[in-house]
C-alpha cells in the first residue's frame, strides 16, 4: 500500500516576529461588506497542513483508516538525542526528495504502507516544514504515546515550543481549502483501500461508482456544491465550464513556473466561488500517465468504463483538473 501525494498547496502569507515566533497574520477584507475575519497562524504549520495532512493526518484512528504515519511519528524518529536542526532539517528534505528503502528511518511504516512515492515541492517549501517540526510540538494523535512505548522506543516527550494558535473564523481562501482537502481525504482513503484490497483494476470500479456519490456527500456535510473539473476530462460530468478552463490555464502556468499556487476566490453576489488546481504525481500515473505507466490491462479496463477517455498522458508535477467549489458568503451578525 502507497502513500497518496497531497496536492501542493500554500496560502499567501504576512509575517511578523514576537519574540521569534513567526506568525502570519491575515487582515481583515471585505467583500460586499461581508468580513473575512483575520486569523493568527504560524506559516509554516499551514504548509505542513497542506502539504502533509491528507496522508500523515493526525486524527486517523491507529489501525483504521491511516494511509502513511502521523507528522509526530515521523520527527521523533528523525530527532534524535544528539541531531542538530541543521541535521534534522537535511536528512527530511533528502528523503523526502528522494524516498528510497535503504535510507528510510520508519522501516515499520514503509512494511505496512509502503515507500513514499517521489513527489516535487515548490522550492523551500520541504525546508520550512522541517524547521517547524523541529522548533515546534506538533500535533499528536491521542493513541500515538501508548503506541510510541509500545513499540519499545521508550517514555515519549516531544520535543520544540508549544505553539497555541488563536482560532478564529476563516477566510474565503481557509474555508474553500478545508472542503477541497476533507473531499480528497475521503476520497483518497478509500480509493487507498480498494487498491489494497483489490489492486488498481478495482479502484477503477470505485472511481466509475463511488467517486461522484462521496463528493456529493462532502457537498452535503458543507451545504456546498463541490465538484472536481479537467479540460481533459475521464467521466463527462467532470468536464469543465469556460470559466473553469480559464482557471486550469492559469494553474499550468503556475505549476510549470515552480511557483507554489494560492486559491483563487471570486465573488458572485451572495456566494463565493473557489478554485484550486489537482496536481499529479506517481500514483495517479498508474490510470492517468502514458503507456509506460498504465498497465495494458488497466488501460483496457479505463476504456471499458470510459469509452471517450481524455484523461491520460500526464507526468508528474502536472495539472490535471481543478477543485471548483461554490459556498454560502460568511453574513455579519451585529
Amino acid at each position: 500500500m502507497k502513500y497518496i501525494a497531497l496536492v501542493s498547496l500554500a496560502i499567501i502569507t504576512l509575517l511578523s516576529c514576537n519574540n521569534n515566533t513567526k506568525v502570519e497574520q491575515k487582515n481583515v477584507e471585505t467583500i460586499d461588506n461581508t468580513s473575512v475575519v483575520s486569523t493568527l497562524v504560524h506559516p509554516d504549520k499551514k504548509l505542513m497542513e497542506t502539504h502533509c495532512y491528507l496522508c500523515h493526518s493526525p486524527t486517523a484512528k491507529e489501525n483504521t483508516g491511516r494511509i502513511a504515519p502521523p507528522m509526530v511519528a515521523i520527527k521523533a524518529h528523525y530527532l534524535q538525542e544528539n541531531t542538530s536542526k541543521e541535521e534534522f532539517i537535511s536528512q527530511l528534505v533528502a528523503f523526502t526528495e528522494n524516498p528510497m528503502l535503504e535510507s528510510a528511518k520508519l522501516k515499520g511504516a514503509v512494511k505496512r504502507f509502503g515507500l513514499m512515492p517521489k513527489q516535487q515541492f515548490p522550492d523551500g517549501v520541504l525546508e520550512q516544514i522541517a524547521e517547524y517540526m523541529y522548533d515546534y510540538q506538533i500535533e499528536e494523535p491521542e493513541w500515538f504515546k501508548a503506541h510510541w512505548e509500545q513499540q519499545g522506543f521508550g517514555a515519549f516527550n516531544q520535543s520544540g515550543k508549544n505553539l497555541t494558535d488563536i482560532e478564529q473564523p476563516k477566510t474565503y481562501e481557509e474555508i474553500g481549502l478545508d472542503y477541497a482537502l476533507a473531499t480528497k481525504q475521503l476520497l483518497g482513503k478509500n480509493l487507498m483501500g480498494a487498491i489494497q484490497n483489490k489492486g488498481t483494476l478495482n479502484a477503477l470500479e470505485f472511481c466509475n461508482v463511488q467517486a461522484m456519490p462521496l463528493t456529493d456527500s462532502m457537498a452535503t456535510v458543507h451545504n456546498a456544491h463541490i465538484k472536481r473539473v479537467s479540460d481533459k476530462y475521464r467521466n463527462p460530468n467532470n468536464k469543465a465550464n469556460t470559466d473553469e478552463l480559464k482557471q486550469i490555464a492559469f494553474y499550468k502556468e503556475q505549476i510549470a513556473a515552480n511557483v507554489d499556487p494560492t486559491p483563487v476566490v471570486v465573488d458572485k453576489g451572495s456566494k463565493v466561488q473557489f478554485y484550486y488546481p489537482i496536481t499529479t504525481n506517481s500514483m495517479c500515473l498508474q490510470c492517468h500517465g502514458t503507456t509506460k505507466t498504465i498497465k495494458h490491462e488497466v488501460r483496457a479496463k479505463i476504456l471499458q468504463l470510459y469509452p471517450n477517455d481524455l484523461a491520460t498522458g500526464y507526468s508528474e508535477n502536472e495539472v490535471r483538473g481543478i477543485w471548483s467549489i461554490e459556498f454560502e458568503k460568511l453574513i455579519n451578525k451585529k
